[in-house]
């Protein structure tokens, strides 16, 4: 079952039962924390495997952030919407891999989950990403709680890795080998799948960092609101802070909404407008910027401008959600 985010705006956090699932491979595993441990192998000087006490007892962080799909990998640009926002605890994986002690020649960590199976014709897989081993070790936290409570099974319970500026196709769940390596791995979901290249380069690179986006959520797409002053809502976020939200009724211009700061941790940003809705059908969109000067594209990639529709009508009272 795949859930989507909630439609109420007012939800800073995204509660754990509305929190978006996606998975490649399947069925998804269901690990006992009484028998699971966490492996760190390859160039390391003491190669280590933690069971799930010994991992829980080091030193933890928590943090808010948004927690985005890509998308299909087969269809990249393809927007899908599915984003949350999620308040994580778990062990810094830089703790982790002091006790390990990476070897000079480490250069890439490689993250691999329980889950196994097929896909886009290829077979016997498990679920593995890679990133720079620096980048890892400053950003990437070994997740065991989700909004306070232990993960879901379908969350990726015990352990998932996060890494909070990226998509999350790099926040593997079931998270049960840590591999140090010299190089990237070649594998489907690190080489051949999750690759774009970005506007204004030429090069291919791994689908790490998120977009700048944002969507609206108030009012409700397809529904019927009452005419005149109508507060226009949603949430912005990116893998830097949101600098600003325009937002677009019909043909007018572009209008500046009130955006609300990040804040020290990467967590969405709620934006609104108030505007008068004149009687009849309406199209509303949003459109973020965000602090390296990225700005959402008005079509043709997956983070294009969010779109709405609603009805304006005179005397008339909301549909129901």
């Amino acid at each position: 079952m795949i859930r989507t985010d909630p439609e109420t705006p007012d939800l800073f956090l995204t509660p754990v039962e509305d929190v978006f699932i996606r998975n490649h491979l399947g069925p998804h595993p269901r690990l006992d924390p009484a028998t699971w441990s966490l492996t760190v192998e390859g160039l390391v000087e003491r190669p280590l495997r933690l069971d799930f006490p010994t991992l829980r007892g080091l030193p933890h962080r928590r943090f808010t952030a948004v927690h985005e799909c890509f998308g299909n990998p087969l269809h990249p640009t393809v927007p899908t919407r599915a984003v949350t926002n999620v308040e994580w605890a778990g062990v810094p994986l830089a703790a982790v891999l002091e006790l390990a002690g990476p070897r000079p020649e480490a250069r890439h960590v490689w993250l691999e989950g329980a889950d196994t199976g097929d896909f886009a014709g290829e077979s016997g897989l498990s679920y593995l990403k890679d990133l720079p081993l620096d980048q890892a070790s400053a950003e990437v936290v070994l997740a065991h709680t989700m909004n306070g409570e232990p993960l879901h099974p379908d969350h990726g319970y015990p352990v998932r890795a996060v890494a909070p500026l990226m998509f999350g196709t790099n926040s593997v769940k079931w998270l049960s080998r840590i591999v140090l390596a010299a190089d990237r791995p070649d594998h489907l979901f690190t080489t051949r799948l999750y690759t774009r290249v970005l506007p204004g380069e030429s090069e291919t690179r791994p689908v790490r960092e998120k977009d700048v986006s944002s969507k609206l959520l108030t009012p409700v797409d397809g529904r019927t609101v009452p005419a005149g002053s109508c507060e226009l809502a949603g949430y912005a976020w990116s893998s830097t802070e949101v600098t600003s939200v325009e937002i677009a009724v019909d043909d007018a211009d572009w209008r500046p909404a009130a955006l609300d700061r990040r804040g020290p941790d990467p967590a969405w940003q709620r934006f609104r407008l108030r505007h008068d809705l004149a009687p009849g059908p309406h199209r509303i969109r949003c459109r973020a910027t965000d602090s390296a000067g990225r700005v959402q594209p008005l079509s043709g990639d997956r983070n294009a401008v969010h779109e709405i529709h609603v009805v304006a009508e005179s005397g008339g009272r909301p549909s129901e959600v």
